[in-house]
């Protein structure tokens, strides 16, 4: 594979750096540098960058670093470390945008239902403020949409793997026919076939609720990525976008 990739190389020291002081910290990291919904106290307008530097264990930080450097190494050497770093928090951002949009809509699902029960909308916001809830909320209506909106209110969002799925999806148009080993399925897999699989599979799961990698996952994130990632794609492709334009 050659030499770590410079960009990359800064990429998994942050992330290190980041791993370390969380392991340290805990909680106060997390109220800091985690994601948080806008209208949550602990939301920092910062938080929409550096919750992709945080992460929820080991396995997730490690999963995540090892994608970024397998499919953005390439990347990397193909554009250079300016295209390339600029793709990444291109899609990691609008990875937090797609997330965020769709927490907004079951949070205002949530107080549509709760404020159609007779709950004042102040009365609610004073007891989510303070990181409360009453649990006659949840027989107010159906109990999805409320434990959506309480999910979606009080659960912070980490991880790389908006921008991480950004950058499978270019890895994925780049280099479509090449053979991906899978440690849960040990049979080659062309990247055309297994990136696209792979995203449907989160849209499914986000739409559904259904998840056969666990709970905890935020699928749009994941899906916003993607779709971040193949616009940027599509228009660079379209405009025959010179790479020149990054090394000034």
């Amino acid at each position: 594979m050659g030499r770590i990739t410079e960009g990359i190389k800064h990429l998994l020291i942050i992330n290190l750096l980041f791993f370390i002081a969380t392991s340290l910290y805990g909680d106060l990291f997390y109220e800091w540098f985690s994601l948080w919904y806008p209208k949550n106290p602990n939301f920092r307008i910062w938080q929409v960058v550096s919750h992709m530097f945080m992460h929820g264990g080991l396995m997730h930080i490690l999963f995540n670093m090892y994608a970024l450097w397998a499919f953005g190494s390439p990347l990397e050497r193909m554009w250079g470390t300016k295209k390339f770093l600029f793709f990444y928090f291109s899609a990691g951002l609008g990875a937090a945008l797609i997330h965020s949009g769709v927490n907004y809509y079951h949070v205002k699902q949530g107080l549509d239902v709760l404020t159609s029960a007779g709950v004042p909308e102040s009365q609610i916001f004073e007891l989510l403020s303070e990181g409360k809830y009453n649990e006659g909320w949840l027989q107010a209506g159906p109990p999805g949409v409320v434990n959506s909106f309480l999910d979606s209110f009080f659960t912070p969002a980490v991880g790389a793997s908006g921008a991480i799925y950004g950058i499978l999806v270019a890895f994925g148009m780049l280099f479509p026919n090449s053979e991906l080993f899978l440690i849960f399925l040990p049979i080659p897999i062309k990247a055309k076939y297994f990136i696209p699989a792979l995203i449907l599979l989160d849209l499914f799961s986000g739409v559904t609720g259904y998840s056969i990698f666990g709970a905890g996952i935020a699928h749009f994130a994941h899906v916003g990525g993607a779709l971040f990632g193949f616009i940027m794609m599509w228009y660079w492709k379209k405009n025959q976008f010179n790479k020149n334009r990054w090394d000034l």
